[in-house]
């Protein structure tokens, strides 16, 4: 099931920050695929998907400093997984659109039995400590959301949201809550990591409306 976003003539997106899930990192498959589009088909985008800390108090700092001086209203962020959750965190601080791919919803609740030493899925000697203050930073930025998105109505502009019911790590009801308000486009089967990203990839980007 898919609900089209509706497209926004004006203005058009000049600034695309990506944001990868748990253990993940810019090396991703969907990250280096936006990456690459966007280099070939909008060079004049300012794109940055940095790697993120494991600390989620250090991300959302690192986040907020590293997007100051961008336009809110040519910005968009995307993110997967827990980068989702915390793309969902941004966009409402800031008032700029979003793109979710199979976003985490209680991240808290999921990632407590990750504490401990950790390792990065696209580099095995990249390794860090995921610690249990992790877990209370979560809750906090949890009902941050909570708090902003009861405040702020959420409409198919302003998000856009790719759901795999075949995700096998995250309930995709759960994630639909999560999303709603937003366009979502809700796929049948697919998994985590949505492998068949190649079919999606077009969606995403006719919200995205990326400048030239």
């Amino acid at each position: 099931m898919t609900t089209s976003p509706h497209q926004r003539p004006a203005p058009r997106t000049t600034h695309l920050l990506y944001l990868h899930g748990f253990r993940s990192s810019p090396q991703s498959m969907k990250a280096q695929k936006m990456a690459a589009r966007v280099a070939a088909h909008h060079p004049g985008v300012t794109w940055s998907c940095p790697q993120l800390p494991p600390s989620p108090h250090a991300a959302m700092t690192l986040l907020q400093q590293s997007v100051q001086d961008w336009p809110r209203a040519q910005m968009v962020v995307v993110g997967s997984s827990l980068g989702g959750f915390y793309a969902r965190w941004l966009s409402l601080r800031l008032g700029c659109r979003t793109a979710l791919l199979n976003p985490a919803v209680f991240p808290a609740r999921d990632l407590a039995k990750y504490i401990g030493e950790q390792t990065n899925w696209h580099d095995r000697s990249d390794t860090f400590h995921f610690r249990p203050e992790f877990v209370e930073q979560l809750r906090l930025l949890e009902a941050d959301i909570d708090r902003e998105s009861s405040r702020q109505a959420t409409a198919p502009d302003d998000l856009f949201a790719i759901i795999a019911k075949g995700d096998e790590v995250l309930d995709w009801r759960e994630m639909q809550t999560f999303c709603q308000g937003g366009a979502l486009r809700l796929l049948p089967g697919s998994d985590h990591a949505i492998s068949d990203f190649d079919e999606h990839i077009d969606a995403l980007f006719d919200f995205l409306q990326l400048a030239g």
